[in-house]
C-alpha cells in the first residue's frame, strides 16, 4: 500500500481565506457585537481547516469570502468547538 497525499485544504479555489483571531481580536468582536462566545456559529476542532490553520476548542475563525454581487468581501465568525463522541 502507498503512503496517502496530503491535500492542503487552503489551496482549494473554494475554500475561503479562514485567519484565526488573537485573544484580544475575540474580545473586541464579543464587545462590539455585544455577544457570548457560544452565540456565534461553530466549526468542529477536526474539520480540515480548523486543522489546517492550528484552531483549538475556544478559538474564533474569521472567515473572508470574495464576493461578485454586493460588497468585496464578506466576514463572518465560527467559534472553534470540540466533537463530543
Amino acid at each position: 500500500m502507498g503512503k496517502k497525499k496530503k491535500i492542503d485544504v487552503l489551496r482549494h479555489i473554494l475554500v475561503p481565506q479562514h485567519v484565526l483571531l488573537t485573544k484580544e481580536e475575540t474580545e473586541e468582536l464579543l464587545e462590539k457585537y455585544k455577544i457570548r462566545l457560544n452565540d456565534l456559529p461553530q466549526i468542529y476542532e477536526k474539520d480540515p481547516v480548523s486543522i489546517a490553520i492550528g484552531a483549538k476548542e475556544g478559538d474564533v475563525v474569521k472567515i473572508v469570502r470574495e464576493s461578485g454581487t454586493t460588497v468585496s468581501k464578506i466576514e463572518y465568525f465560527r467559534y472553534v468547538k470540540r466533537e463530543r463522541s
